[in-house]
């Protein structure tokens, strides 16, 4: 098992990065998480240097080149150089959304179709998932550069195969790191830096639950929808990522793996529907 690495994770006070971050420490690498609310990913640096781990809390936004940068210097010094870099900062936002599955006449003027959506809404969908892992790995893969056993591993989502429904702008977005992720994993690979991505399916995290569950914690409709079209009819645990990430950031495990997105989605991308 991979250890002694320095691993790098944006978007780290999120329920799954922050699973990744715990595994990453537990077998014996010097974990650095980022996130842009510094006291939120400090909560969980100190809960695992409290078992006795490696881990620090960095503050900054994934969109600021800068800030980036200066989180950079501080791992370096505190840390080491990076290793391994996971891109997990993202997400949706309601501004790139419509309320309809499928444009009606009547829709229009009663609910937000994709024609009331503003562009400024997609266009910071797109800065979050896209430039959010893009500037990143500008700044972090410098240090990679003639170093044995380095990777990136970019968070994409089983969206990016199939769009769904209602959330055009986070889609795109995530097609998108999937496109990256390909160009990154051969711009690198004459220096022996893989690139590779996630594609989780339907977890629950902080950011969806309100989508997906009700005030009263009963699922919505469209978690219902979610689930007939899942084989294995539920959602993911954080800790079902853990394999797959092990695997794609171990050079011992996927050394001859680059420019692959792997999707753990229980199925859902397989299934037609009927």
């Amino acid at each position: 098992m991979m250890k002694d690495k320095v691993v790098v994770i944006t978007g780290a006070g999120g329920v799954l990065c922050s699973a990744m971050a715990e595994a990453m420490a537990e077998t014996g690498n010097k974990v650095a998480l980022i996130g842009l609310h510094e006291e939120k990913v400090a909560v969980i640096a100190e809960r695992l240097t409290a078992k006795g781990l490696t881990a620090r809390a960095y503050g900054g936004n994934v969109l600021d080149k800068a800030a980036m940068e200066e989180v950079r210097g501080k791992v370096v010094s505190e840390l080491g150089t990076c290793d391994i870099l996971i891109n997990g900062a993202g997400g949706n936002s309601a501004r790139g959304n419509t309320q309809d599955e499928f444009l009606k006449a009547e829709h229009i003027g009663e609910l937000k179709t994709f024609f009331d959506i503003e562009p400024e809404g997609v266009e910071s969908v797109i800065k979050l998932n896209f430039m959010g892992t893009w500037i990143p790995t500008q700044v972090f893969t410098k240090d990679m550069i003639g170093k044995k056993g380095c990777s990136i591993i970019n968070i994409s989502s089983m969206n990016a195969y199939t769009p769904l429904t209602t959330i055009p702008g986070y889609s795109g977005a995530k097609a998108a790191i999937s496109n990256f992720t390909q160009w990154l994993s051969v711009y690198f690979a004459k220096e022996g830096i893989r690139c590779n991505a996630i594609a989780p399916g339907f977890f629950l995290t902080q950011q969806n639950y309100s989508l997906l569950y009700d005030e009263n914690g009963n699922p919505t409709a469209r978690t219902e929808k979610i689930l007939r079209n899942t084989p294995m009819e539920r959602m993911g645990e954080p800790k079902e990522l853990l394999g797959t990430l092990f695997y794609l950031a171990d050079e011992e495990m996927s050394g001859f793996v680059d420019g692959v997105v792997i999707p753990v989605d229980g199925g859902f991308q397989a299934y037609s529907g009927v």
